[in-house]
């Protein structure tokens, strides 16, 4: 791999997308940052409700251009994709009030809560900055800090979006909202697709950390986004450590780091390639990010001992004490991708069936290979299944599909593509999803990654369940109607938040929780995983990066979590083979393979 030429992005528009905490932000800063100081006037327009713009440089960004102080034709610019969709929502509601019934309004409003709602949102301001040349093209560059995905572009670019079918079918409302009502915009959306798929004018800069799930998605991205005919991309790998120093974790790290590069997904393989080295230091202000550029971030020297703010915090063989004596029910891990789940999904698993207790263990997550992370730890009190996401929208869509009856073949295809959004996905894995949460009435169901709050609450009315799941008149089955009374019983459902100990897993965390409380749901608590601080790494990169991990372990614990549990980085031969009720420490960040050393008790 090359290391990254901040100034070689010759292109008008820059969209840098990529998993949530692989550094968009940061990448994308710092080019903007080299680009203007260069005498490019350069606009960096955030719409990732995710994103620490602000934070990077020290400012406060408006929903207009908003100048960089003591950085000359540097503007930032936050599109608030929250408040967008907001005001969407209410855009869409508003007629309805006084007219239908209040539960009917509330489940419009929910069905307008969730991803897809706030991404179509924000994908209609930034539209704006794509197709009006006359407002913005006064910026040589123009920067967006995360792109929006392939779905939506796919549904911007279909013709059929535009014939009014929405507007009148009984599918006529999606979790996108009445796409009918887009209409006015079809120019703008036109204009910006063309735009988007020009070579000469827009480049995608796919952004991942060297790890196996980040890379899987970023090669899913471009499969996609070559679909739509916007093949000008780039890849540029972050946070790739060097010189392991003979310190045991940052060699494990840096093995594991390379394994994932040497088995690059097929999608990736004929991008240009650049890696930004992992560095200790806090890229926020122009010092900063100026210091990254020229690639003076230089890490400490000297290797230091870290103590962890929290360094007694609970483990994970005291959180399987805990569920071990609360007996069974289900325990679901829940977090963003790449954050752990599954590891520790399987080890819970394996230490309560190791107690001897009898557990199923199922996942939603098709890239989990929860068969492959046990390998012969298998016992015979504990049992698997994976709900296959693809086989049971596919299933569902073939229902809705025939149940719309007589359809030409583009309200059809608008149909369909519709169907093809994450909600449809979320909502097909329902029926298989509280079949397998039936079980734990007769023992323990360990459940890696559940349906969101936002999914959740589509159950609590009857008009929504109905319009968003069955969208016909089918029956629900009675393991569904039962599902969200279940997983609101914190006697019964057990949820466990896994995050790491940085700062936009921490802030994606916070908000899936409180997607949980509207649904009435309340975590178990939070687990913090993969925590450098309590490794004992003494690599002058890892341990300063492990003393950033402070405050938010503090604000997790303090403010955020009603119990937390910490959980150390651990290599392979770091394993803790201690006792308790029978497990093991978690070893996210290992190679799949090695997960027996880990399991085995």
């Amino acid at each position: 791999m090359l290391t990254v030429e901040w100034l070689d992005w010759p292109a008008h528009f820059l969209f840098f997308t990529g998993k949530g905490g692989v550094g968009k932000t940061t990448i994308a800063s710092t080019a903007a940052l080299a680009l203007a100081e260069h005498g490019l006037r350069t606009l960096v327009v955030s719409t990732d409700p995710a994103s620490n713009l602000d934070d990077v440089f020290e400012m406060r960004a408006l929903a207009q251009p908003t100048p960089v102080p003591g950085v000359p034709g540097l503007s930032l610019m936050n599109i608030d994709p929250l408040a967008t969709a907001q005001a969407h929502r209410e855009r869409v509601v508003a007629p309805y009030r006084g007219v239908l019934p209040a539960a009917v309004v509330r489940s419009m409003e929910e069905q307008l809560s969730g991803a897809c709602t706030v991404e179509i949102a924000a994908f209609d301001e930034f539209t704006g900055l794509l197709a009006d040349p006359e407002a913005y093209g006064a910026f040589d560059r123009i920067i967006f800090d995360t792109a929006p995905t392939g779905h939506t572009l796919r549904l911007m670019s279909l013709p059929t979006a535009w014939n009014g079918f929405l507007a009148t079918s009984a599918q006529g409302v999606s979790c996108l909202g009445p796409l009918a009502g887009l209409e006015r915009q079809q120019a703008q959306y036109a204009s910006a697709m063309a735009a988007l798929a020009d070579a000469a004018q827009t480049v995608v800069v796919l952004v991942s950390r060297p790890d196996a799930i980040a890379l899987r998605e970023a090669a899913h991205t471009s499969v996609e986004l070559r679909a739509l005919g916007i093949g000008r991309q780039r890849l540029v790998v972050n946070g790739v450590l060097g010189d392991a120093r003979g310190d045991v974790v940052a060699t494990a790290m840096r093995a594991r780091q390379q394994a994932a590069l040497a088995a690059l997904p097929d999608g990736l393989l004929d991008l240009p390639l650049a890696e930004v080295p992992l560095v200790a230091a806090d890229l926020t202000g122009i010092a900063a990010l100026r210091r990254f550029a020229a690639g003076g971030a230089a890490s400490p020297q000297t290797s230091a001992e870290v103590v962890a703010d929290y360094a007694t915090q609970p483990g994970l063989n005291a959180l399987i004490a805990e569920l071990d004596a609360g007996g069974p029910g289900v325990i679901m891990t829940m977090g963003k991708g790449g954050v752990g789940k599954t590891t520790l999904a399987v080890t819970i698993a394996v230490a309560l069936a190791n107690a001897g207790h009898d557990v199923h263990l199922s996942t939603t997550d098709p890239a989990a290979h929860i068969d492959d992370v046990l390998g012969d730890a298998r016992t015979e009190r504990l049992t698997t299944s994976v709900i296959d996401p693809e086989v049971e929208t596919a299933r569902y869509t073939a229902e809705i599909v025939d149940a719309a009856g007589t359809l030409d073949d583009e309200e059809r295809a608008l149909l369909k593509e519709d169907l093809r959004s994450p909600c449809t996905q979320e909502i097909a894995v329902f029926r298989a999803f509280a079949r397998i949460v039936d079980r734990a009435q007769r023992g323990f169901v360990v459940l890696d990654t559940a349906p969101t709050g936002h999914t959740l609450l589509l159950l609590d009315a009857t008009e929504s369940y109905h319009r968003e799941v069955a969208r016909t008149t089918g029956d629900v089955p009675p393991a569904v109607r039962a599902l969200l009374p279940r997983l609101r019983d914190p006697r019964f459902t057990r949820i466990l938040i896994v995050t790491l100990a940085e700062s936009t897993p921490v802030l994606e965390a916070e908000r899936l929780q409180a997607d949980l409380r509207r649904a009435g749901i309340e975590p178990f608590g939070w687990i913090l995983n993969a925590s450098l601080g309590a490794s004992g790494t003494r690599h002058p990169v890892l341990a300063a990066r492990a003393r950033l991990e402070n405050p938010l372990l503090r604000r997790v614990t303090e403010s955020l979590a009603a119990r937390a549990w910490l959980v150390p980085w651990r290599t392979p031969d770091q394993a803790d083979m201690s006792a308790g009720a029978g497990a093991a420490t978690s070893a996210h960040g290992l190679d799949e393979s090695r997960m027996i050393d880990i399991l085995r008790p």
